[in-house]
């Protein structure tokens, strides 16, 4: 049995003395939302063997946090650049590429990717995983190759609009 966990960045700005997209930082809702999540992580019991990045300074920035509220070491956080804004195959590719002895993995990054990831492993789940959304399935599985659709369970699916 695995765990996949997709949590998808935390509100972002969209000043234009920014360079680039990739370096667009969260905004102020953003620096608000990510630890509340990070919280309902811990809450959920979600405790990630393997937590892996877009290098995207927004999906670093929200990484980090959620590391920090969970009590995982910022120096085994991972950035992987196939995740920068990551199709649903790319992020299949991302997660089958890791090691089965793993047994627990965060992949924090973007839409609408994580939005067809949490549908694929949680059919019909939402037409939108929004900023600072959490999708937590158990993987009836013992390896992370996922290029078939695979028999889940939901664990969680959470953000923070959603009323507790």
């Amino acid at each position: 049995m695995k765990t996949l966990t997709l949590v998808r960045h935390a509100k972002s700005s969209w000043k234009a003395d920014v360079p680039s997209d990739r370096e667009r930082p969260l905004n102020k809702r953003g620096e608000r939302d990510a630890p509340i999540m990070g919280a309902r992580i811990v809450d959920a019991g979600i405790r990630p063997s393997l937590i892996v990045s877009s290098p995207a300074v927004r999906a670093w920035a929200m990484a980090k946090v959620v590391a920090r509220k969970i009590g995982y070491p910022l120096e085994s956080l991972q950035r992987e650049d196939d995740l920068y804004l990551a199709s649903l195959n790319d992020l299949i590719d991302v997660v089958a590429a890791q090691d089965d002895a793993i047994e627990s993995i965060m992949i924090v990054g973007h839409n609408p990717g994580l939005t067809d990831f949490a549908n694929y492993l949680s059919p019909n789940l939402t037409s939108n995983l929004p900023t600072a959304g959490v999708v937590s399935v158990s993987i009836d599985r013992d390896d992370w190759s996922l290029f078939e659709r695979p028999a889940t369970k939901l664990a969680l699916y959470d953000y923070p609009k959603k009323a507790h």
